[in-house]
């Protein structure tokens, strides 16, 4: 199995970006799980498909890239997953910048929700139902027996179907091209999960939300508010009906298997308001925004008051009022303070630095980067706010310090790799710099961009092994690409 195995300078890591790029050699000595998905998939070729398979959505602009939302869901869902059948299993959840009511998984743990998912849901557990629904395709592989018939194929051809079936489950018309560029002429038979994968990824669900401690009636409760909303609708049905079918039978079986559990009343987390707020005011404008949570506050009937006062602090932030943002903020923390669950809010945190910055006391925000970043070591948000004022001030070795260990966590995070790419650019260190900007561009599906950089590296000079690693990753890439080509 090839990887693209450079160990990237100074973190001491191996960038394992991807894949076999060719048609797969399976290993000797097929894992025996009990499951016939796997006679034809092992666990690490569903993680390989899954990886090809987010460079696509990168590449495609899909991705929303907020690290504050994505760290929120990950959260969320390592809760579940701890529960689920697989907990070792590696799963990462993403936000897609897009506003209809979606939510999928892809082979390997990756699971996308939509924008317009998360506003629609009314509380944090029916959140959770979905993430659980989503976790269980995964572990009970109903995707990897969805492609199981293209075992021939690469795993980069495979990768396009499986985006080919998320795209024709969603608009089956919007699909036809991927399809066809695919060869899969004779995936449309496979394009949904089963009822009988739907109802076991509800009745897997259900034990999911229950370890957990969500509240289960969640589950069945945004189902039935999903089907209402179809009635109205008529044809425009929510993308999650398309590609999740709800049916009265299906909706009555849960509620038959929660027929005897107590209604729970969960109390939302913070974050979940935050992460809601966030994605609101992104759909207005500054002054819009600034309107609607004023409004909201003024009357105090509905909602959060410290998620609208969030959102009303980065309402005037985006429109540059920076002095009644920094009153209003002054009142968010004596609010958070008083609310045990939000004084220790790193997204509040991060807001204030924010503020903090824009009054240009640049010296008064590194120290407080500096204490925040150390109460919240992996809010990435804080990371790179942090370090952007640390090359600012032209601290460019105790940014790439910082940056380097971030990159042990998060090792596609490519807002990490331009940031470092900044710092090496700084220090002169011109290889490491195009080298860093390489990767960042290899994760979002650029590979020509990332070549390119590599390229620049290589003629910058340097050691045996930095050179050595360069054109391992060179041909890896180039590899690659060959295989996108021919797929």
């Amino acid at each position: 199995m090839k990887k693209l195995k450079g160990a990237y300078p100074g973190t001491g890591l191996t960038l394992a970006l991807l894949l076999c790029f060719s048609p797969c050699a399976v290993s000797d000595g097929l894992p025996d799980l009990g499951d016939v998905s796997q006679a034809a998939l092992t666990p690490l070729q569903e993680r390989q498909i899954g990886q090809q398979s987010m460079m696509q959505i990168r590449a495609g602009k899909q991705y929303l890239d907020d690290a504050e939302i994505n760290d929120y869901l990950n959260q969320l869902g390592a809760k579940l997953v701890e529960n689920s059948p697989e907990p070792s299993l590696d799963f990462e959840f993403f936000a897609v910048d897009d506003y209809s009511v979606n939510a999928f998984a892809l082979p390997g743990g990756f699971i996308g929700v939509n924008a317009g998912l998360l506003l629609i849901t009314q509380s944090e557990s029916e959140l959770a139902s979905v993430l659980s629904h989503e976790i269980s395709h995964v572990t009970q592989h109903h995707l990897a027996r969805m492609i199981e018939g293209q075992r021939g194929d690469s795993l980069i051809s495979m990768a396009a179907i499986a985006i080919a079936i998320l795209a024709a489950r969603t608009s089956p018309q919007a699909a036809e091209a991927t399809i066809a560029s695919v060869q899969a002429g004779n995936i449309q038979k496979q394009l949904n999960f089963t009822r009988a994968n739907e109802e076991e990824a509800d009745r897997i669900g259900l034990q999911l939300l229950q370890k957990s401690g969500f509240n289960t009636h969640a589950m069945p409760e945004f189902l039935e508010r999903l089907q209402k909303a179809t009635r109205l609708l008529d044809s425009n049905a929510p993308n999650y009906m398309r590609t999740h079918p709800i049916t009265s039978d299906r909706i009555a079986e849960i509620e038959n298997r929660i027929h005897n559990q107590p209604y729970r009343l969960i109390p939302d987390s913070l974050d979940f308001q935050l992460v809601r707020t966030k994605l609101i005011a992104a759909q207005k404008t500054a002054p819009d925004a600034i309107a609607y949570f004023s409004d909201a506050l003024g009357t105090q009937n509905y909602g959060n008051p410290i998620a609208q006062r969030y959102g009303l602090v980065s309402a005037l932030l985006r429109d540059n009022q920076i002095q009644r943002a920094a009153q209003e903020l002054t009142i968010l923390r004596k609010q958070a303070k008083t609310n045990p669950m939000s004084k220790n809010s790193p997204m509040i945190e991060t807001l204030a630095g924010q503020v903090l910055r824009a009054t240009k006391n640049y010296t008064e925000a590194l120290a407080f980067y500096r204490t925040a970043v150390q109460n919240f070591p992996q809010h990435r948000a804080l990371i790179y706010d942090y370090t952007d004022l640390l090359l600012q001030d032209n601290q460019a070795e105790i940014a790439v310090k910082l940056l380097t260990e971030q990159l042990t966590r998060h090792p596609s995070d490519t807002t990490l790799y331009d940031l470092q790419a900044r710092a090496y650019a700084m220090q002169g260190k011109t290889l490491e710099q195009h080298q860093a900007q390489a990767y960042s561009y290899a994760w979002q599906g650029d590979l020509h961009a990332a070549i390119e950089q590599l390229e620049l590296a290589k003629q910058a000079g340097g050691s045996f092994y930095q050179l050595s690693t360069i054109e391992s990753d060179l041909r890896e890439l180039r590899e690659m690409l060959d295989a996108h080509g021919k797929k």
